[in-house]
């Protein structure tokens, strides 16, 4: 079994280097990490990859991630960072949402906003694929609220809504998360890559 010690590396490190194993053909791997979000998103994506993953904390600061190639591993070429996209009618519609409120000035009414724009959104219909949260726009991920219970919906429907790590250990919300997978740079720039549409309130 190969070890790749990923330990200080940023997001989305972790993730490339991972990758960049697959594709030299790597099938049984113990990845080293040392927070978190690192574990979230190099266990999601080797799971997406058909690997068997199993973790365990080495130490304060530590992480093992022992992997193995299931039956339905992806050739190692294919390897990817983000689960092909999805939608009824061909095309991806993408919301990037950057802060918990809507537009500038009075932040209770900018609150109130943001709710009924997530909750408006299933409008969209199949059209609608992905929400990416990032910076304070995680915190809608974490608050108990309207906007909370919007997302949750449209997760329970079907759309894909990434949350970015990074963010919600800068905000110390990594446990309070309560709805969608903890993402990376590297799966948030594949996902604007591949939308066919970037909708930004």
């Amino acid at each position: 079994m190969e070890t790749a010690d990923f330990r200080g590396l940023a997001c989305p490190l972790p993730v490339v280097r991972c990758r960049d194993l697959l594709r030299a053909g790597a099938r049984e791997l113990r990845i080293l990490v040392d927070n978190e979000p690192a574990v979230d998103n190099v266990r999601r994506f080797l799971h997406g990859q058909g690997f068997d993953v199993r973790v365990s904390q080495e130490g304060p600061a530590c992480w093992s991630l022992e992997a193995r190639a299931g039956a339905k591993a992806a050739p190692a070429a294919d390897a990817a960072p983000c689960p092909a996209p999805q939608g009824q009618d061909g095309q991806r519609t993408l919301v990037l949402i950057t802060t918990p409120t809507l537009g500038r000035g009075d932040e209770g009414l900018g609150a109130k906003l943001m709710a009924n724009f997530l909750a408006t959104l299933p409008e969209l219909g199949p059209r609608l694929w992905r929400v990416i949260l990032i910076n304070g726009g995680v915190t809608l991920a974490a608050a108990p609220g309207p906007a909370l219970e919007a997302l949750q919906r449209l997760a329970a429907a079907g759309v894909s809504v990434l949350v970015c790590g990074t963010c919600l250990a800068h905000y110390g919300l990594l446990e309070a998360k309560a709805v969608g997978e903890t993402s990376n740079m590297l799966d948030i720039v594949t996902s604007l890559d591949l939308a066919d549409k970037i909708l930004r309130p």
